[in-house]
């Protein structure tokens, strides 16, 4: 009997712990065609010389009862000899584009392995949520004990690190947005007041949690404005404990309550500058010649920055209201800029950040424009960002 494609949700939605983790390794070989790798009974790759065969993994989208998406996966085995106890089966998902890390889906197997009948099929059954907007995903999965995964025989079949390949669930984030940067004829102040005319025409953008676009639990909203010289952005943060341990420059401000900048100039998706400020107005800045690559401490945006805090900062003790925080970019300083200044017209690739750490360990990610996945530097992700006259 077909399974109805509403589907009872049997697993929680799948997150990554950290929102800006490292790029996984990349595979040797290309993923296959996006779709179901159908559990017809053909042999997908064998484990362990043969032991256990991968008979596929069949696909089935729809919607839990909340309106979800959400995918049931039906992976089948089958033993040709009695297994050694112990072995659990790993699932893990992973952007088929990027292999990014999306989530980790490790489970024990319906039946222990040792108890499996040889040449009888088991068939392991998961239900997943999918993140909204999410990517299309690589199902790798197999089989580990302690530190040890069980082998994969064919070369072609796993991805270099034992991870048999399984199906592609195809899927498109949404469209990324846009945001307009006004000219002004008057320069703002940078002394982390927000009351300058600059700011008062500048429309105002609204960071939403970046891992599933859903509005965040403390308010951050940007404004962005140019002139001849340089671009302006301004942050307004919520705030209920104001804090940062960092003093000095280039500090991993990244690991703490931070705002960001990254912009990418000429849109090639490959060249980009990241600037950040923390509480206490220390500056982090680096170059990157391409996706998390090359990462060059040794460049001066040339930034001047300021921060006003509502509130007292790094004391626990009380309730702050939140910080402020104002930039001045000077476009000669920046990367692969096509004009200096730019012309009216002009469309670069960017995106604002902020990290909020409520309890001072775990990280809430902000973005203008939401990643869905674990990682600030997926420059596919990047809002458009024109300059208006």
């Amino acid at each position: 009997m077909r399974p109805s494609p509403t589907f009872l949700l049997v697993v929680a939605l799948l997150v990554p712990a950290c929102r800006d983790e490292q790029a996984g390794p990349r595979p040797r070989t290309r993923p296959p065609p996006s779709g179901a790798v159908e559990a017809s009974g053909a042999v997908q790759g064998t484990w362990a010389a043969g032991a256990i065969k991968y008979l596929g993994t069949r696909v089935e989208r729809g919607r839990d009862e909340r309106g979800q998406d959400a995918v049931r996966l039906t992976h089948r085995f089958e033993a040709t000899r009695r297994l050694e106890p112990g072995w659990q089966i790993f699932v893990h998902l992973v952007d088929a584009r990027t292999t990014q890390m999306l989530a980790n889906a490790d489970h024990p197997p319906p039946l222990p392995l040792e108890q499996w009948q040889v040449g009888q099929p088991v068939e392991d059954v998961q239900v997943l949520a999918l993140p909204p907007g999410a990517p299309e995903i690589q199902v790798l999965l197999g089989f580990w004990h302690d530190d040890q995964r069980l082998p994969v025989d064919q070369p072609a079949a796993q991805d270099g690190q034992q991870r048999m390949r399984g199906p592609v669930i195809g899927g498109k984030g949404p469209p990324v947005p846009e945001a307009h940067a006004r000219r002004t004829a008057t320069p703002p102040r940078i002394d982390g007041v927000l009351d300058d005319a600059a700011w008062h025409g500048a429309t105002q953008l609204t960071l939403v949690d970046s891992l599933d676009g859903r509005p965040a639990p403390f308010r951050t909203t940007a404004r962005l404005a140019w002139d001849d010289e340089a671009l302006y952005v301004a942050f307004d943060c919520e705030d209920p404990d104001v804090w940062g341990t960092f003093r000095t420059r280039d500090d991993p401000l990244y690991t703490q309550e931070v705002v960001e900048i990254f912009l990418d100039a000429d849109a090639d998706g490959r060249t980009y500058d990241e600037i950040e400020v923390s509480p206490h107005n220390v500056v982090f800045d680096a170059y990157f010649p391409a996706r998390r690559q090359g990462m060059d401490l040794s460049w001066d945006s040339g930034l001047k920055s300021a921060v006003k805090v509502s509130g007292t900062l790094d004391d626990a003790s009380d309730r702050d209201q939140g910080w402020t925080v104002e930039m001045r970019i000077p476009f000669a300083r920046l990367h692969s800029v096509p004009h200096v200044p730019p012309k009216p017209g002009d469309r670069w690739r960017f995106n604002l950040y902020r990290l909020e750490l409520p309890d001072r360990k775990n990280a809430q990610g902000q973005a203008f424009s939401p990643l869905y996945v674990g990682d600030f530097h997926a420059v596919e992700r990047f809002a458009w960002l024109v300059f208006d006259g």
